[in-house]
């Protein structure tokens, strides 16, 4: 591990991998401050409970390098003390159901980061898979709860139309956790560069994703490819506005992908990824030390290095979180 990696925070903005010891093993091996684990897509409020009960149990059972995060005081301490640091996010506002109350409950569990739709149209807006009918007025009461008790609003899988109305309504910063420039590659979950200009000039957060699906060259990519992506992002809207969002997505068979690609998780098929492969040279969270590296060799200064690999990230959460 370089030096430079070694004394960074780095954030990993999306992560969705089976959460299991050999994996937390992984973010430790790699490097990693702090991650957005996902805790819920298509499920309950019931089964999200559960899921949440059982990863703090894994943080229990592994204390020695996970923490669990609340404020961005975790995870600067995680950092101190040479741990994992644990983010419970939601990939879907589906867990609130038509309860508002649920919020509090799930910010009280430990939840500061939640996307408002998963591709297709919930209680809240609508996805990117599907024509886009905006933010509904129980989506504006949604957001307003969650910039009151100190929950991000992350539009990643979000539709453009009920993007652009959440981004002008939430008095919080927003952003698209884990995305990729339209610029480079066409695709219903990229952003155009008018998409990441409105969301930063709102005050509002990129992180990019390395998932290979959206990257110019899909499976044939490297981590040099994955790092020619955030340069793109960086050059249109600034290094001071952007971060990393890897939606790792490690451990998982064909059965999950099977889950995660149909509406609800059982209905219509949504998209077909076929082959799902990392970048060469980042295959694994274990590998994270290579992005830094891959960002050295581009002749990036370290200041640029340690905004992106973590620091804008802990900026922006410590102005949403924190209430």
């Amino acid at each position: 591990m370089s030096t430079l990696h070694d004394s960074s925070i780095i954030i990993d903005g999306l992560n969705i991998s089976k959460f299991e010891p050999s994996v937390f093993e992984d973010m430790r091996k790699g490097g990693v401050t702090a991650v957005n684990c996902t805790v819920s897509v298509w499920e309950s409020f019931q089964k999200t409970v559960d899921n949440i009960g059982e990863m703090r149990q894994m943080i229990r059972e592994h204390s020695d390098i996970l923490t669990l995060v609340r404020t961005t005081d975790d995870i600067r301490r995680a950092k101190q003390e040479n741990k994992t640091g644990i983010i419970f996010g939601f990939q879907n506002a589906h867990a609130f159901e038509d309860n508002l109350g649920y919020i509090e409950t799930f910010k009280q569990l430990g939840v500061n980061v939640v996307q408002l739709c998963y591709n297709t149209q919930n209680l809240v807006g609508t996805g990117c898979y599907e024509r886009d009918g905006g933010l509904s007025g129980f989506g504006r009461e949604v957001i307003q709860e969650m910039n009151r008790v100190g929950i991000m609003v992350d539009l990643s899988h979000v539709g453009g139309t009920t993007s652009s109305e959440a981004i002008a309504f939430s008095k919080k910063p927003v952003c698209y956790s884990h995305c990729c420039p339209s610029g480079l590659k066409e695709h219903p979950r990229n952003k155009s560069d008018e998409q990441l200009e409105e969301i930063v000039d709102a005050g509002g957060f990129v992180g990019v994703t390395m998932f290979a699906p959206f990257l110019k060259r899909g499976a044939d990519a490297t981590v040099e490819d994955y790092l020619e992506a955030i340069e793109y992002v960086v050059d249109l809207i600034g290094e001071d506005n952007v971060g990393i969002g890897t939606d790792f997505t490690q451990g998982y068979s064909t059965e999950f992908f099977d889950w995660i690609t149909h509406d609800k998780g059982r209905y219509r098929q949504l998209t077909n990824f076929g082959k799902v492969v990392n970048p060469e040279g980042i295959r694994t969270i274990g590998e994270f030390p290579n992005l830094t590296a891959a960002m050295e060799r581009a002749g990036w200064s370290e200041s640029r290095i340690k905004k992106i690999m973590g620091e804008n990230w802990v900026r922006v959460f410590d102005s949403v979180w924190n209430v």
